[in-house]
């Protein structure tokens, strides 16, 4: 149904939306309906023409607010310009959640909310610089290989309702001032820690078979092993089976949608690591994806993990495949498809969790979250405005 004398595409596109993001938000009937209306109510306060920012974030009440009758609540505070963040509209979100009885409490909610609390440059610049003067001393050892998140989220803790944008400018202002350019000793890739050797008594033995007072080791043809390794293994569509695996509403229709798209087909993949040439380390690998695969009359991907192309050539990527001809017959990939094929796709995934709340940015080092029940991260409940920009910068 047309709104305002225009189709709901151009009304999407009108608000910052871009065509295919329009484009599949009108596959989603129920968002459509609560976005149009939303749009509808705000032109009637601003009129027809709203900014990129008002869009934004009309088109994130609309696709995160559970109960449809505080919309119109929420549009007057958006298009009245008193809800101007995301960090407002996560904390808007989250009191008319929990305060689902009508009327909603406007001066509570607007002090829960941060409505009309001003945060000065001057503010920020104190905090920021309260926050590098703590971490002083590891930021000039560490230099830009410290984590600047942790020092937006300190001055984040002391002035909530601050931009983040403005909180992130002047981190890099201040640590610029304090540190000067990146040097090319900054550029490079910090070296990873040597792994400890396994000890001796930890290596696997192999097995032995004594037959008429002579020892020999028992050795089985690769099609055996890999068919016994294969009884451990679930069936195609049993991912459910295996222990630990979480099961939501939705796992037994997508487990049902993937077998419908292979034909219950077994299908691996061998991912050629980025760091290097092939070497016999890899040998292991290949013979278990590919043979696995056949010895089940699937079908094995050769799969690049280009994450950063520019190495492509120096790390040895495009002889891969070469390396590949060196193997028996039925070692040749089904296809040959690259990470970066559906990074668009994973980044925008990436957003849409950290907007829905599903994902953030954390600073949590190794030893922090090494074991099995690791303290819950501090970084959990980050705003998603700040996640977002964090998340940007990678």
């Amino acid at each position: 149904m047309a709104a305002d004398g225009g189709d709901s595409l151009s009304l999407f596109m009108g608000i910052g939306l871009s065509e295919s993001k329009a484009r599949e938000t009108l596959r989603n009937e129920a968002l459509t309906a609560v976005l149009r209306e939303a749009v509808v109510q705000a032109r009637g306060i601003l009129g027809p023409a709203l900014d990129k920012t008002v869009g934004t974030l009309l088109y994130n009440v609309a696709s995160r607010l559970k109960d449809p009758k505080h919309l119109s609540f929420l549009v007057g505070y958006i298009a009245n310009k008193k809800i101007v963040t995301d960090l407002q509209l996560n904390a808007a979100l989250e009191y008319v959640k929990s305060h689902p009885i009508a009327p909603v409490d406007a001066a509570n909610f607007e002090r829960e909310c941060g409505i009309g609390v001003a945060v000065t440059p001057e503010q920020i610049e104190e905090a920021v610089e309260m926050a590098i003067n703590k971490h002083r001393a590891q930021l000039l050892s560490e230099r830009y290989r410290f984590s600047m998140g942790l020092l937006m989220g300190e001055a984040r803790s002391k002035l909530k309702w601050a931009d983040g944008k403005i909180i992130k400018n002047e981190v890099d202002l201040q640590v610029l001032h304090l540190l000067g350019p990146k040097t090319e000793a900054d550029l490079e890739k910090k070296p990873k820690a040597p792994k400890p050797r396994a000890a001796e008594s930890e290596k696997k033995e192999k097995a032995a078979v004594v037959e008429n007072g002579e020892v020999y080791q028992e050795t089985k043809s690769l099609m055996e092993q890999l068919r016994g390794e294969a009884l451990k293994f679930h069936k195609p569509g049993e991912n459910y089976k295996t222990e630990g695996y979480v099961v939501t509403p939705n796992t037994m229709s997508l487990l049902k949608r993937h077998l419908e798209i292979t034909g219950g087909q077994v299908r691996t993949r061998f991912p050629p690591e980025p760091n290097g040439i092939l070497h016999i380390g890899h040998a292991k690998a290949i013979n278990f994806n590919f043979g696995f695969a056949k010895a089940n009359d699937g079908i094995c991907f050769l799969r690049y993990d280009d994450t950063n192309p520019e190495k492509e050539e120096e790390n040895g990527l495009g002889a891969s495949s070469q390396v590949l001809e060196l193997f028996p017959a039925g070692y040749t990939p089904y296809a040959v498809t690259h990470a970066s094929d559906n990074f668009d796709q994973l980044y925008a995934w990436g957003v849409d969790l950290i907007r829905r709340g599903h994902a953030y940015v954390c600073h949590q080092k190794v030893e922090e979250i090494k074991g099995r029940n690791p303290p819950p991260s501090p970084w959990r409940d980050r705003p998603v405005e700040e996640s977002l920009l964090l998340f940007e910068d990678m």
